[in-house]
């Protein structure tokens, strides 16, 4: 199915409903991508509000796949790229910030690093963590993402997501079985909002973590390179960068991808990668390593599309 709608001359994009948002052809997803590397979608939808996505949902033919992404932070697209529609929700719509006291609900279109100003702001602290998890807020929920010994799972309240029927429900953070890194978030459901909880803060006190945090990752971490973050998953009471490192492993390339020098759990592009190289270095590194140890590294970083 996916061969029979990738690529045709005559038109995935004359087979979908009219809608408010856009489609685009053809979109090179690349630059979507942290990573910086992938293929092409064959439509990008855009959708321009809820309702927009619910009409697209309810009305697409059945047989066309959908793929949701979002800021391209925790991303690699192979160089075939994603048959079918991808979906990102970046109208105004979905950035949307709603505070009720110490909650804050959230548009699963905002970026992260956009939350910052508006936490100072109304003096609510305990989710500074949120601000240094590269990407969108849609994405936190899927990996149960954080950083600095926080994850969502500890101050997510509830989320508003759509199914693949434009259907729209209200779920708890007890509906998604949170573990490390991971939780049970159906592939056809889509995070609309989530609404977390925060503390009474002092203005002055969010902005020094925020600031102490933001030194820690410039001192610790490659955040002016192409990478997608911490590639594999620290397995329980291990760190994956010293599996990585004990095996061997720092100064791997394949092509134009290379481990990080500063911090080994980290891939880099170095301009001229394609994802086919980044995933092969994945794959060696996780070979080294269970050679090494007999423990197998998982991926953190979420692998999509074709090979090419």
């Amino acid at each position: 199915m996916f061969e029979k709608l990738f690529g045709t001359s005559d038109g995935l994009k004359d087979m979908l409903p009219k809608v408010r948002g856009q489609y685009i052809e053809n979109v090179k997803l690349a630059k979507y991508t942290w990573f910086g590397v992938g293929g092409p979608a064959e439509v990008l939808f855009l959708p321009k509000d809820t309702d927009d996505l619910k009409t697209f949902l309810v009305r697409k033919p059945q047989a066309v796949p959908v793929t949701i992404i979002g800021g391209g932070s925790n991303l690699l697209i192979r160089d075939g790229g994603i048959p079918g529609v991808v979906i990102r929700l970046d109208a105004p719509e979905f950035s949307k910030i709603t505070f009720n006291g110490t909650e804050v609900t959230l548009g699963a279109g905002l970026r992260n690093a956009d939350l910052k100003k508006e936490l100072i702001k109304r003096g609510v602290g305990g989710l500074e963590f949120i601000c240094s998890v590269p990407g969108r807020i849609g994405g936190l929920i899927r990996t149960n993402a954080g950083c600095f010994n926080r994850s969502v799972d500890e101050v997510l309240v509830k989320a508003h997501i759509m199914n693949e029927w434009g259907e729209v429900y209200e779920v708890g953070a007890e509906d998604f079985n949170f573990k490390y890194r991971s939780s049970m978030f159906p592939d056809n459901w889509i995070v609309l909002d989530v609404t977390l909880k925060g503390i009474e803060s002092k203005p002055e006190e969010i902005q020094k973590i925020i600031d102490e945090q933001a030194e820690y990752r410039k001192a610790h971490q490659p955040i002016n390179k192409k990478t997608a973050g911490s590639t594999f998953k620290n397995p329980e009471g291990l760190a994956a960068w010293k599996l990585i490192s004990e095996a061997g492993c720092k100064d791997l390339k394949v092509g134009g991808a290379e481990v990080s020098d500063m911090h080994c759990n980290f891939l880099i592009n170095n301009g001229k990668a394609t994802a086919e190289d980044i995933e092969n270095l994945g794959e060696m590194i996780v070979e080294k390593v269970k050679e090494k140890t007999s423990i197998t590294l998982e991926w953190e970083v979420r692998r999509m599309g074709v090979k090419k």
